[in-house]
């Protein structure tokens, strides 16, 4: 196995190390010959390859380690390239939410497969409407927005961003805007608020991560990869927009699935 190769015959350092090793895991380098996923090298021969101290090649594998790439055993020599199979999203079934500890719609998939899921609020603020939210949400210019920040682990490991706006005028002083989690789910709370969500309408696009989902999705300040970008505009009974929830879904850690059904005819038509 061979290295990239630092740019302009630089010596390697920790951070350059880390993004070469991160390229060699994603192109499968550390395969075996039967096309499973093997193990990296012991510290000794990366320091070799890289020209780094063991202390530093242990930083390194701990950076991969927090990125969910490897994954080091007791008794194991070399950390081992991390199997994950892609978590299976299906927004067609946020309206089957269920109050109670698992309203979450990320925690019912992924428990129904037997993997540990959670949520972790990354900030719960109000700010000024940027222009593809207001535009959704029919906000005139100068409208404010409730914002719930969100990233979604699976085993351990972040999976999505996930991050609702709703009209300050609608959500102020509710529990939407509370800090933390909200046992029953936002949407019921918007229920609850006379804006029940009935239909939504998603839109996808492939794009890299930003910066900042980077630092939120663990994958470190050089480490964007391609995503698929959800974002979903909920309605009321009134057909009222009232949430936009923007799903940010690494290519590697998620497959996004829809089930369409043909409308059922009256009968003697069909």
């Amino acid at each position: 196995m061979t290295t990239m190769g630092s740019p302009a015959a630089e010596p390697w350092r920790v951070e350059t190390a880390t993004a070469d090793m991160r390229t060699r895991i994603r192109a499968g380098d550390f395969r075996q010959e039967d096309g499973s996923q093997g193990q990296l090298p012991t510290a000794g021969k990366l320091g070799e390859q890289y020209g780094l101290s063991r202390v530093s090649i242990n930083r390194v594998i701990a950076k991969l380690r927090t990125e969910g790439l490897v994954e080091t055993r007791s008794g194991k020599r070399g950390a081992l390239v991390r199997r994950w199979n892609p978590v299976v999203f299906l927004p067609q079934q946020e309206f089957e939410a269920q109050t109670g500890p698992n309203a979450d719609l990320l925690t019912r998939l992924v428990e129904a497969v037997a993997r540990e899921g959670k949520s972790r609020i990354d900030d719960v603020t109000v700010q000024p409407a940027e222009e593809r939210i207001r535009s959704r949400l029919g906000l005139r210019p100068g409208e404010h927005v409730g914002v719930r920040r969100r990233t979604s682990l699976v085993d351990g490991v972040p999976t999505l961003t996930d991050d609702s706006f709703a009209p300050l005028s609608l959500v102020d002083s509710s529990d939407w805007l509370r800090p933390g989690n909200v046992a029953r789910g936002t949407n019921k709370v918007l229920a609850e608020l006379g804006h029940e969500l009935v239909r939504a309408v998603d839109e996808l696009r492939p794009r890299y991560t930003t910066k900042e989902e980077d630092l939120r999705l663990g994958l470190g300040a050089d480490g964007s990869v391609n995503a698929i970008e959800l974002v979903s505009t909920g309605f009321d009974r009134h057909d009222m927009p009232v949430q936009v929830t923007v799903l940010t879904l690494p290519g590697p850690r998620n497959t996004v699935v829809y089930e369409r059904h043909r409308p059922r005819m009256p009968e003697g038509k069909e």
